[in-house]
């Protein structure tokens, strides 16, 4: 085996990193295509016009983009970290080399060691034990150009991060664009019924501020979200056998404890679905209707004595996920 070969045994066998640093870098190569291709895919989520929608959007880019690019870093500084800890010295073409680690109270040698080092070291070895053969002249007589092989680097890397746009960008064409035909859709909808959308927040609270809405314009009546989530989580709590099987946990395979999920539908921004509509056709003695793309409307509580509360459902519109709008008209 030769002296290279001795080398990196010693390095693969030594306390290094699980993963190396050429093998992380390629790794983040391949995260970064793919955080191009999910981020190309939001932007075209905000269609033109949608200035708010654009503006969380482009925020929500940002934190993926940020998170990844320290994350990157953290994970190559443990892996430079970890090499630091060790000195290598070797046997090669002019001596020997030992294993040692930092902490060895044994070790007398402070000199800071890296891979690289090692191996440049062997290389320049090499170089020193081989005759150099004489260089031919230049044919044109002009003066040999010195590449700038920093140049070299940086143009490769941008050329490579140009390429993983590019394909990203293509592989986003490519996808079905789920949030326009959902839009499209949505909208002829509300023609045809002669309805308009009132948008709220697209946060946890969306089906809260809907149904404040729909109770301001059709009842008269003033809720605050608050006010709307003790309402539901105390009409739960009172009636667990209507609203238990709403909470099976597909995860667990269990029926989660009513008064957990109560308590967190009250105290924190948990987002509201079927059985918060439920329990508000019940309080408010009222049908509630869910328009939903692609489908008939959901009609809740049909024998509800009370105006009609109407709500917009959209599953692939918002960067967030799952939301609900008020409908008037």
């Amino acid at each position: 085996m030769s002296s290279e070969e001795d080398t990196r045994e010693v390095l693969n066998t030594s306390s290094a990193p699980l993963e190396t640093e050429e093998q992380a870098r390629a790794r983040h190569r391949r995260e970064a295509k793919e955080l191009v291709t999910k981020t190309t895919a939001m932007k075209k989520q905000a269609t033109k016009g949608e200035k708010k929608k654009r503006k969380e959007i482009n925020k929500q880019i940002e934190t993926l983009e940020k998170e990844m690019k320290l994350r990157h870093q953290d994970e190559l500084n443990d892996i430079k970290k970890q090499l630091a800890g060790l000195h290598i010295s070797g046997t090669s073409a002019s001596g020997t080399f030992d294993i040692v680690d930092d902490n060895d109270s044994n070790n007398d040698d402070d000199d800071e060691f890296s891979p690289e080092k090692l191996l440049a070291q062997i290389e320049q070895e090499k170089e020193e034990s081989t005759p150099e053969l004489p260089k031919p002249e230049p044919v044109t007589g002009e003066p040999k150009v010195k590449r700038n092989r920093r140049k070299e680097k940086l143009e490769a890397r941008e050329a490579e991060k140009k390429k993983i746009i590019e394909e990203a960008e293509a592989e986003a064409a490519n996808q079905v664009d789920y949030r326009k035909i959902e839009m499209e859709s949505m909208d002829q909808l509300l023609k045809i019924k002669g309805l308009t959308v009132h948008e709220v927040a697209a946060d946890g609270h969306c089906l809260f501020n809907s149904i404040a809405d729909q109770l301001r314009v059709r009842r008269n009546i003033d809720k605050t979200v608050q006010e709307l989530r003790t309402e539901a989580a105390n009409h739960i709590r009172q009636h667990p056998d209507d609203f238990s099987p709403f909470l099976f946990d597909e995860n667990t395979m269990t029926i989660r404890d009513i008064d957990e999920y109560t308590n967190e539908l009250e105290n924190t921004p948990l987002w509201g679905g079927d059985l918060e509509i439920t329990a508000f056709a019940q309080i408010y003695d009222c049908p509630v209707s869910v328009l939903i793309s692609g489908q008939s409307p959901l009609l809740i509580n049909e024998n509800g004595t009370h105006s009609e509360l109407k709500l917009a459902y959209y599953k692939h519109s918002f960067g967030l996920g799952e939301h609900y709008n008020s409908v008037r008209g």
